[in-house]
């Protein structure tokens, strides 16, 4: 289907249609201070006027001069908690009257959710995710049944963050597959929306809108907004060989450094759309009548996630940092064929204490070309 044009009304016309067609809405909104994912029922619900401002360590939102909706970057929420929950019961074994012992596996979620305000980065995170979760020997059941039937409406970016880096990465701010309808907010003259369906479901879902066909103003109109967020990135990464540049400096003074900042707190992991690790708990009732097992996030920056028989591998903030950033950036090339960061920015955001990866990268880069050059 040829790209179309739907205005603002069009947004209530899109909720409404996928709620009527058996979905739950999951969108944008601003709670808290911040722009977060929750329910929504209509487009009113959006985050209409407001923008975010983010440095290392920083968030803030501000008002914007015009009334868009998605006139923002990323929040501190990404699409993960919907797919890959945080906590999840996996199964409970109960014991009869009679003393038998029952197992009840926890049932797959039948629900059928529909992601609203997907950024391009947020989706290759999903698309990375996929294939940790799924392109495996075996497939995790609870994210398959998640993922098989959500329904991805991703906006193009035309206001990065200062933290943002995906233009870097190849991610964004453009979306590329994944998606069933993509939109681009347009402010150029009349508030309106490029429309561009990338399945059957989004071609049958725009058919049903208002609309009306793209003209090249409209197209032009939005590859401006795409061309000018990846010229106004708040940050850049070189991301040639950096698998084999951790490789080689697994040593480097500069972990030393950013060791004696870490707090080891995880937030960068939490906030991290790709970040998949996650630990199992088993517990038993006083009454020694059920017991149960629990999945739940965990990070690699817990000392007791390294935990072996004996104590953990990785006891000091420096070893846990270093795990976490030549993972990311390099052995997730040799696990799954590609870079586990998508130049979301957000574990810069929400660091604490502003810790930057595409700082830590580019001063380990330059210190192996500088030891070089005195070669």
């Amino acid at each position: 289907m040829a790209p179309s044009v739907i205005d603002l009304p069009a947004l209530d016309v899109l909720i409404e249609a996928l709620r009527g067609g058996g979905y739950r809405v999951v969108g944008p909104t601003v709670r808290d201070g911040a722009i977060v994912y929750a329910d929504i029922d209509s487009a009113a619900q959006l985050p209409a006027g407001w923008t975010d401002r983010q440095q290392a360590g920083s968030y803030r939102l501000e008002r914007r001069a015009d009334e868009a909706r998605f006139g923002w970057a990323v929040g501190p929420h990404s699409w993960k908690p919907f797919l890959l929950v945080p906590v999840l019961r996996l199964w409970r074994a109960r014991r009869s009257g009679g003393g038998a012992l029952e197992l009840e596996e926890e049932p797959a979620p039948d629900e059928r959710l529909a992601l609203v305000g997907v950024r391009p980065c947020d989706l290759a995170a999903i698309a990375v995710q996929d294939g940790v979760l799924l392109g495996g020997r075996y497939a995790d059941r609870d994210y398959a049944a998640r993922r098989e039937g959500a329904f991805v409406v991703a906006v193009n970016c035309g206001e990065p963050g200062g933290t943002c880096f995906c233009a870097s990465l190849g991610t964004g701010p453009k979306a590329g597959d994944g998606y069933d309808l993509a939109l681009t907010e347009l402010l150029e003259g009349e508030h309106r929306f490029l429309a561009e369906a990338g399945s059957e479901r989004g071609e049958e879902l725009l058919a049903g809108l208002p609309r009306r066909k793209a003209g090249e103003a409209d197209v032009a109109a939005a590859r401006r907004v795409t061309d000018g967020a990846a010229e106004r990135m708040g940050r850049r990464l070189e991301a040639e060989g950096l698998r084999d540049l951790l490789a080689r400096n697994r040593e480097h003074p500069r972990f030393d450094e950013v060791a004696a900042r870490c707090l080891t707190c995880a937030n960068c992991t939490l906030v991290c759309p790709t970040c998949f690790c996650t630990s199992v708990e088993d517990t038993t009732d006083l009454a020694r009548s059920e017991a149960g097992r629990v999945r739940s996030w965990d990070t690699c920056f817990s000392i007791q996630y390294s935990f072996l028989h004996g104590g953990s591998i990785r006891t000091s903030p420096k070893a846990r940092y270093r795990q976490w950033l030549t993972h990311k950036f390099g052995t997730w090339h040799d696990q799954f064929g590609r870079s586990g960061c998508v130049g979301c920015g957000r574990c810069i955001t929400w660091c604490p204490v502003g810790i930057d990866v595409t700082e830590e990268l580019a001063a380990i880069r330059s210190g192996e070309e500088a030891a070089h050059a005195h070669d």
